[in-house]
């Protein structure tokens, strides 16, 4: 099982503490228990950005980070935990406790979480800036205030105090979008299994099928692997693919429609993302695969585009011009490529961006501007690529037989030197490798 390792956490933390300056704090919670219903809990999923600091995935969790006077005194890493109880473990499982906080996962220093209030006060002191995650946590934003006024009452011993609170994400957000190599072969074994799912589902649909039973044979793929979705899998049949976020999935799948699966799993907490459009029956229709074929024309086109140096919006913009093209070579649209473009009329098929930043979380933290511009590709940043068509079931501008047609084609690329390198490549996306597979 390929795994982060407490070297690669550390490495994170050195850079982070390079970025912030002597004499500064940062101050990072994991997530809160979030509460299903009544007494069950949903599973708990470790913060993305806590994690990538700790490697420490139990929940009431803190993590701080201090640099001081001179750089030859390095930083102190700190641990906030939820301490060893035998009766809590019999419930609810293991902890790594106070002790484990340090032998296992590497803090200089380790505190019980109960004492987060008190201790962080002297932490603060002859601290000239602190970092934390400022609107992340409206509840913590109030204790950190708490703290620095509390902090600030021990100015009268002499005592420096943070003057600056300054906002956490800029560092982490920077460094989370540039992926190392270890982290892009968490993010193709993840792709991996998500494009057997996929092909597990084309080879298992049939006529009359629910929707939620093609979601099991998903979740199957993702549970003996060991992973859990990254997202809320979208399985829409017929006119249902024309809900961009339908998550339902409790209809029957008809003889003749298409079905849209836009699903994947998260593996070491590394999201995939892939989606897929193919037939219930197996077979294309001639208004389905002239649908399609412009649909992946725009992604392959799109794909191409991310390069080192290109705009982010460059994909998109290549893809919305084979997109518009196709729809008014079939007769769906009229008018002049570069008006309907221009005014966006194009929005009444193609509704969405062409792609996001993928990583830790499925729509991946990291600037997608810099100083009021498009941001440009660099080695290590990975996106998704992922046009569309939806030709909604009651648009009376177009003719019936194209109503209800709703398909997307999404893969995740990795910038690289070489070129993109497409990570979920291994689940098929021809129209004639589509019907090959389900014809097995």
């Amino acid at each position: 099982m390929k795994k982060l390792t407490q070297a690669d956490f550390q490495e994170r933390r050195d850079i982070l503490a390079g970025e912030m300056g002597l004499r500064s704090i940062a101050i990072i919670a994991t997530s809160p228990v979030a509460m299903r219903n009544n007494d069950a809990d949903y599973k708990f999923r470790a913060d993305s950005s806590f994690f990538y600091l700790t490697g420490f995935a139990e929940p009431e969790a803190v993590a701080v980070i201090e640099t001081f006077d001179t750089e030859e005194e390095g930083y102190c890493y700190s641990l906030f935990c939820r301490e060893r109880n035998r009766e809590m473990e019999i419930w609810n499982g293991y902890r790594a406790g106070v002790d484990g906080a340090i032998e296992d996962y590497e803090a200089d220093e380790a505190f019980a979480i109960d004492t987060l209030d008190e201790e962080i006060i002297g932490k603060l002191l002859n601290k000239d800036k602190a970092f934390y995650r400022i609107g992340h946590d409206s509840d913590f934003d109030i204790r950190v205030a708490k703290w620095v006024k509390q902090a600030e009452e021990n100015q009268r011993g002499g005592f420096n105090t943070p003057a600056r609170l300054i906002q956490l994400n800029r560092i982490i957000d920077e460094m989370r979008l540039h992926k190392s190599a270890d982290e892009i072969e968490l993010m193709q074994i993840a792709s991996d299994i998500s494009a057997e799912a996929h092909t597990r589902a084309m080879q298992t649909v049939k006529p009359n099928m629910m929707e939620y039973a093609l979601e099991a044979e998903l979740n199957y793929v993702f549970g003996k692997n060991g992973c859990v979705p990254s997202y809320n899998s979208i399985v829409g049949g017929g006119k249902n693919a024309c809900i961009l976020h339908y998550v339902e999935n409790d209809q029957v799948l008809k003889d003749g429609d298409l079905v849209l699966i836009d699903a994947a799993c998260e593996y070491q907490l590394y999201a995939s993302d892939i989606t897929r459009t193919f037939p219930v029956n197996g077979k294309f229709n001639a208004e389905q695969k002239a649908l399609y074929n412009i649909v992946l024309d725009s992604q392959i086109a799109a794909i191409d585009a991310v390069r080192i140096g290109n705009s982010y919006k460059e994909p998109h913009n290549v893809a919305v011009k084979i997109l518009v093209q196709g729809l008014l070579d079939l007769g769906i649209m009229q008018g002049d490529l570069e008006q309907i473009i221009a005014s966006e009329h194009y929005r009444q098929f193609y509704m969405h961006g062409t792609g996001h930043w993928l990583g830790m979380d499925v729509h991946d933290v990291g600037s997608y501007k810099q100083n009021g511009r498009w941001r440009n590709y660099e080695e290590g940043m990975v996106v998704t690529i992922e046009p569309g068509l939806y030709i909604a079931p009651d648009d009376s501008t177009v003719d019936e037989k194209w109503r209800g047609i709703g398909i997307r084609i999404e893969d995740d690329v990795v910038v690289t030197k070489n070129g993109p390198l497409v990570l979920t490549k291994n689940v098929v996306k021809t129209v004639e490798d589509i019907e090959a597979l389900m014809a097995l």
